[in-house]
């Protein structure tokens, strides 16, 4: 599957705005958020040289950078995006040791006709932060499709937490994730609940996708078992009746799947 391929998501605009994925890395995604105006708000650069051909070939105007977390496959294009762009203003949580506003403190932040609501999301890196505008989440490494970050600094309280924060987003958010994990995830989710109808029809439908984002907080209540640790049919199946300890026993399987 060719994920080299950049694309402009047609079915992923709203009047106003306009929502572009830019494959990354291995398996990274750059997102950028545009107005009419052909200005972008770009999400985690870890790279560069993508972006700024996309934004030429383009011509795309970038206003800010927002970034999610301080690991480098999500910041490493920052100082190179700034060389190109003068003056380009970056934001993103305290954690993150380059010079940059932080904006750990605050709940909104506004940039142009942008405004996000800031999401404090700890667990992935205990700074994580999530950036929502109507309908659009942008959670960086806390939420994948059929699968959540790996907890690396926080707790699995703090992590489970942060997914039940994003969960309790309208459903009709569209969720835009830093990874293509989904079939990977799906694999994982079939290898446990393997007779879960709602997994296997998404499994189905993603499985020769070479871009499968981005999702939904609807799609993901039905396949992503990180979204599920509530769900009582499950906590009978596995035998654990707690939604903190059963999300800590997928976690502790899918890192070892």
């Amino acid at each position: 599957m060719n994920r080299t391929i950049i694309s402009i998501n047609e079915n992923h605009m709203t009047s106003n705005k306009r929502l572009h994925i830019i494959p990354a890395l291995k398996d990274n995604y750059i997102w950028l958020l545009g107005n009419t105006q052909k200005q972008v708000v770009i999400i985690d650069p870890g790279e560069s040289t993508p972006v700024i051909n996309y934004m030429t070939t383009h011509q795309l105007s970038p206003i800010a950078i927002l970034l999610t977390h301080h690991h480098n496959d999500h910041i490493d294009g920052v100082i190179d995006l700034q060389k190109n762009y003068d003056n380009l203003p970056v934001f993103g949580p305290d954690e993150i040791n380059l010079p940059i506003t932080k904006i750990s403190q605050q709940k909104t932040l506004t940039i142009g006709d942008f405004t996000f609501d800031i999401i404090a999301v700890p667990g992935h890196t205990l700074g994580h932060l999530a950036y929502y505008i109507n309908p659009y989440l942008f959670c960086g490494d806390t939420l994948f499709s059929a699968g959540c970050g790996r907890v690396f600094e926080g707790t699995y309280t703090q992590m489970l937490n942060s997914l039940n924060k994003l969960k309790s987003l309208p459903d009709n958010t569209i969720v835009c994730p830093a990874h293509e994990y989904t079939l990977s995830n799906l694999k994982f989710a079939t290898h446990l609940v393997p007779n879960d109808i709602d997994i296997n029809a998404y499994y189905q439908k993603i499985a020769h996708d070479a871009i499968t984002l981005p999702t939904t907080i609807e799609i993901e209540k039905k396949v992503n078992l990180f979204f599920r640790c509530d769900d009582l049919k499950l906590q009978t199946e596995f035998k654990i009746n707690n939604e903190l300890k059963l999300f800590e026993f997928f976690r502790t399987q899918k890192n070892n799947f």
